[in-house]
């Protein structure tokens, strides 16, 4: 497996002859420009995890990519060949599994009503297993060696971070959802997570493809 931050929830997955891109969204550039995608997944309808700007050219420079989205994206942006992906089923594509868990966006007030998140399993046989959460912190999927962590948003606090890195006990991982960090706010969280938990996070800002040990 290799793993590429491509920008604050972009990651593009390598494992089992396959190019899976998560998440392409508008704080990010990374992913911009991408080819011989196999799959584009994407976990909930905001802008910054799907770029409706930009994301109908990246799909159709990517012909043969299934798209699978949080049922509530098809409603909400025009993708082509977009297919439901529910919280607690799983597909299968070549020798990769992917596994949708959750349903719900983490809060962010109690006055604005609650979307869709589906948190994205990803594993092919003999490969390391990749969780990325979308955003929500409320399931801890078992058997995850590799973790994204979402170091920011309006929804989550530290000791949220925190706690949820240690349930999922993962032991490595890397930042994701950083896009509205300074290099202060990155370091305290990437520190913290690192020290605090079972989660060694490495730093793959502007780094290319890292393989997890």
């Amino acid at each position: 497996m290799q793993l590429t931050h491509l920008g604050h929830s972009a990651v593009l997955v390598e494992t089992a002859g396959l190019r899976v891109l998560i998440d392409p969204g508008n704080l990010s550039d990374g992913w911009h420009g991408l080819v011989d995608l196999d799959a584009v997944l994407v976990t909930h309808l905001h802008p910054d995890h799907v770029d409706p700007a930009r994301v109908p050219a990246l799909l159709a420079a990517n012909p043969r990519a299934r798209v699978l989205v949080e049922p509530g994206v098809i409603d909400a942006v025009p993708l082509e060949r977009a297919e439901p992906l529910k919280a607690d089923t799983s597909i299968t594509l070549g020798g990769v599994t992917v596994a949708a868990v959750g349903g719900l966006h983490a809060v962010i007030h109690r006055d604005i009503p609650r979307i869709g998140n589906v948190g994205l399993v990803v594993s092919g046989e003999g490969e390391p297993t990749f969780y990325h959460p979308g955003d929500s912190l409320a399931e801890a999927p078992s058997g995850v060696d590799v973790l994204g962590v979402p170091a920011y948003g309006p929804w989550a606090a530290m000791k949220e971070t925190v706690d949820f890195a240690r349930e999922v006990g993962a032991t490595q991982g890397f930042p994701i959802h950083d896009g509205l960090l300074n290099e202060r706010g990155w370091g305290l969280v990437f520190s913290r997570i690192t020290e605090m938990t079972p989660c060694t996070l490495v730093d793959l800002r502007g780094k290319g493809a890292w393989t997890p040990a």
